[in-house]
Formats: C-alpha cells, structure tokens, sequence
C-alpha cells in the first residue's frame, strides 16, 4: 500500500477499528494514520452507521464531546448527528453570514433635465446632512463637497474643448454602493474603507466624493465619481463585468480591515430576495395538459384525446403531422418536436395498452465537482494579503474535500492508484484523438484526391488537343486554366504513386464511412477527455496538498 491513502467506504483500508460499545455502535474507536487527516485541524473520521467518512474542523471537536489520545479518535453517534447538521455531508461548516455587499450604477441623464441638474440632484442626495451626520460623513478627492456637481460639469465641458468630441451616450457619472454588516464597522471607519476603495478603482484618475449613510440598521457608503478623467482627455469605460470586479476589490479591502465578506455561491444556490413563480414555454404548458389527460382522463382513442385538447382551449390541426395551437400562439406545435414521451405514435401506444405514460422531468445542471487549489505561498510571495490567506485557505479545504469525495465515487484509495488512473485516462484520451485526427485527414486526402479526378476527366480532351498541337503556345493561351489543372491532377496522381485512378463512387463511399465512424466516436472522445481533465485536476491538487503538509514538517525538523 502507499504512503497515504484516501477515505472510502471500505473501512478497513483507512481505519482501524479499535473496539465499539455495545448498543447500536454508541461509541466508534478508531485509530487514524496521521496522513489521513485531510488539512491541519481536521479529523477524519468513519461512521459504520451511516458509511461515510465525515471531515470536522478542528473548532468542532469540543472537549466535552470529543477526546484524543495519541492517535484514537472518540465521538459517539449523537454528537456524530448534531455535528452533520450544521456541516455538509462531507468537507466544511456551513457558516451563513450577512456580510458586505457592493454595486456598481451607472447613473443616467433623466429626460427633461439638464446634465448639471441631475448632477447636482445625485450629489445632493448622496451629501445628505440627515444622512451623513451634518456632513461629517462626507470625503473628497480632487474636488469640494460643496461644488462637485459645478466641477464634474467643468471637466466635461473641458473634455469637448480638448477631445472635439461630443459625449454619445446619458451616463454622466457612476455610482458605488457599498453596504456593511450591522454592528461590525463604525461610521468614520466605513468611510476610510470606501475611500480607499474608490481611490483603488479609479486609480486616482476621477474625481469621486464618499458619503456614509447611517440612517439605516446597515451602514452604507454612496460613492459617486466623475465618468470624465481629470485630465479631460477620456472617459471611465464601464467594462464587461466591472459591478463583479468592484465587488471582488471591495472584499480585499474589507478583508485587509478584518470585516466581513460575501461567499462567492454558484447561481442557484443564491438566496434571492423576491421569489418570482417560473417560466413555463407554450410546450411546457402543453405537455402538462397532456400528461393531465393522458394520466387521469384516459381517452379511448386519439382523436377523442385531440376533442379533451381542444376543450382545454387548443387548436388540433389533423393531417400527415397531427399540431395544436394554443390561446395566443402564433405557429403550431407538432406532437414529435414536445420529445420523449409525446410524439403522436408513443400517445397512440399509450392509448391502446400498449406503453405507459411518463411525465417528461428537466434535470437540474450537473455543477463542476470540485476546482484546483489555489497556490497560497505563491501568492502571498506575490504581495498578497493576511485576508487573502485566509480566503483562500477555506477555499482550499471545500475543494479538497470535494476532491476526496470525488476520489471515493471513483474507489480510487491511495496516490499511486490515482497516477495510473490518470496516466490510462491521458493515454486513452491521445489516442482516440490520433484516431480521429487520421480520420479528418484521410476524409481531407479523398476530397482533394476526388477534385483532382474530376478536373483530370474534364481536362484530358482539352490536353490530348493540346498535345497534339504539338504544344502549340496559342493554344496553351486560349486553354491556360484547363491545362493548369491537368497537369496540377497529373502531379498529384505521380506525388501520391497512383497506377490506377480510384473510381469517385467508392471514393464517396469511404468518405461517407470514416465520416460516420468520426461522428460517432466524438462523445465517447468528449467522456473521455472530461474524465481526464478530473484525474488531472484530482492529482493535482493531491500533489499540491501533500507539498503543503511537507513543507511545515521539513521547517519543524530542521528546528
């Protein structure tokens, strides 16, 4: 066996059992190999009630519940119970915090307004002395509180003076928003934070003023800057996806001042404020109909099942393809194009006895296991922060964890396995690659070999009278192209060794066949490379891990 290996459902290869109490497994003993635990702090360990292998942080393993001695762990099963409900199944705490959120806004002219009233109207509304403390709350760079709106209204008409150029588009400024934890940050600090956001961001490039709001539970900053340089001679570009660059910056600055952020959580995992019902399509309400009829009405025939459609407020319109049209659809809807389960032959069947009906259910997207870990010595040698550090740390133990359990769906249990696993998935994958590399090359050879015969056919008359001519030049003027492609025919025949010109039908014939061959071997060529993408990844990040762990015990011993 390896050095280490990975948790799995098969107990005996990653713990011991020292002895179990009577009853219903009340108390597990297990004696772990030190290498088994997954990052400092976490302990492995394996429940035989349930057969899985749980990971808990340290933090997690009260003295009260859980005791270590030397290298046998103790949990008993209640505390196994009340752990899980507030832990995922396998890697991390589930710690949902309200935390610091930023927006980017680009701020519009209105219509009937001027570009310095609705400046001046904006700015107002940020400096509001009921909202910022009398003021107090207000910070500036490279313009006055007092007149900000007068001097952004300055730099752009500088900005026509110099550039000769007129503003296209109604964004007259951009607005950030910035919102903060309850209780965590202080009014003056929030602005310091939103100052040095602002200045980060522009570059120091743009005017910009920050006000504080304390009128609400949360403290907010209103950051508003000039969409106009200071130097006047170009405009604040807002770039693709520039409202999630502000976000990403202001969490490394809440993080450098230790202040909450946001976890960054795939889309459909967001909670969202306001629930909105789901869109269905004019085929998904149509197959919701059907699937009513077919299961609690049950029609003798077809045609009285197309009589209960139009009842239900659908136009049937009968012939070689059966279609119906609802209330407000423009255009038909064919039975065959609703998909598995609704064409007109598989209603028929279900109609006779013959088949039974199975509602059509949309399966949710399967979401990427797990990502590569981050390198956190490489970027902290790159200037990055404490903050960062310790994002990226947590970052690391999600996606190690979800490396383990793709590792145990794969009954991969030690490194070297995963090596041969991921050396036999690479070589697979080059060489149905090559395979379909020669096919696309062979399918380039026939097409130009068959173009070649063609020309050759068409082109010999032309050629025999040009020979025959004895190399006449007017002639040879008079027939330049059809005797350029001859002889271009000729040469490649001579460069490819061809004796006998093959016939075009059994050229088209092959043709046809490597094509088909090259189509059906593309999605075993699609599995094959995302699986070895995932070993790659999954070693990878074994190797990364492992490094890390090293690291600190070589600096302990040399110690």
């Amino acid at each position: 066996m390896a050095a280490y290996g990975f948790p799995c459902a098969d107990a005996e290869m990653d713990a011991e059992p020292v002895s179990v109490c009577a009853g219903a497994a009340h108390a597990v003993y297990l004696r772990l190999r030190p290498l088994y635990a997954v990052l400092p702090g976490v302990a492995a360990i394996f429940d035989f009630a349930g057969g899985r292998v749980w990971m808990l942080p340290a933090y997690h393993c009260w003295d009260s519940h859980c005791r270590s001695r030397g290298m046998v762990q103790w949990l008993d099963c209640r505390t196994i119970k009340f752990l899980c409900r507030r832990c995922a199944a396998f890697p991390f705490c589930r710690e949902v915090v309200k935390l610091a959120a930023t927006r980017l806004i680009a701020l519009h002219k209105n219509k009937g307004k001027s570009v310095a009233a609705c400046l001046k109207s904006r700015t107002d509304y940020a400096q509001n002395p009921d909202k910022t403390q009398q003021g107090e709350l207000v910070s500036s760079y490279e313009c006055s509180p007092l007149t900000v709106d007068e001097e952004f209204m300055i730099s752009k008409r500088q900005y026509e003076l110099m550039t000769g150029r007129r503003q296209k588009s109604d964004v007259i400024a951009y607005q950030i928003r910035q919102s903060f934890k309850p209780g965590e940050i202080t009014a003056e600090e929030a602005n310091k934070v939103g100052y040095k956001l602002a200045m980060r961001f522009t570059k120091g490039k743009h005017a910009f003023i920050v006000a504080t709001h304390t009128d609400r539970q949360h403290i907010h900053n209103h950051i508003i800057y000039n969409s106009t340089a200071l130097d006047s001679t170009r405009k604040f570009r807002d770039f693709l996806l520039s409202g999630l660059a502000v976000q990403r910056l202001s969490d490394l600055i809440c993080l450098e001042h230790q202040l909450s952020v946001i976890e960054i959580k795939p889309y459909r995992e967001r909670q969202k404020r306001t629930l909105y019902p789901l869109k269905e399509s004019n085929r998904d309400k149509l197959c919701a109909v059907i699937d009513g009829i077919l299961l609690n009405e049950k029609p003798a025939s077809f045609e009285v099942f197309l009589q209960k459609l139009e009842r239900q407020g659908y136009e049937a319109k009968r012939g070689k393809h059966t279609a119906v049209k609802g209330k407000g659809q423009k255009r038909f809807i064919r039975f065959r194009t609703l998909g598995t389960g609704y064409g007109e032959d598989e209603i028929k069947a279900v109609l006779e006895g013959k088949a039974k009906h199975q509602p059509y259910q949309k399966q949710p997207p399967k979401e990427q296991p797990f990502q590569l870990l981050v390198d956190i010595q490489g970027k902290m040698a790159e200037g990055k922060s404490v903050g960062y550090k310790k994002w990226a740390t947590k970052f690391n133990l999600k996606e190690m964890s979800k490396t383990l359990l793709f590792l145990q769906e794969q009954k991969i249990g030690s490194a070297e396995e995963l090596r041969e696993r991921a050396a036999a998935a690479t070589e697979c994958y080059h060489a149905m690659g090559d395979s379909i590399k020669a096919a696309e090359a062979r399918l380039t050879e026939i097409a130009v070999l068959k173009t070649h015969i063609i020309n050759y056919a068409k082109t010999r008359p032309v050629y025999d009278a040009y020979r025959k001519s004895g190399y006449s030049k007017k002639f040879l003027e008079a027939h330049r192209e059809e005797i350029t492609l001859h002889k271009a025919a000729k040469a490649a025949f001579d460069e490819a060794g061809l004796q006998k010109l093959p016939k075009v039908k059994a050229l088209d014939a092959e043709f046809a066949e490597l094509l088909t061959k090259k189509k059906a071997a593309y999605p075993d060529y699609r599995k094959a490379r995302n699986e070895m993408q995932e070993l790659m990844k999954a070693q990878k990040n074994v190797e990364m891990f492992f490094a890390e762990e090293k690291v600190p015990k070589d600096k302990a011993q040399t110690r």
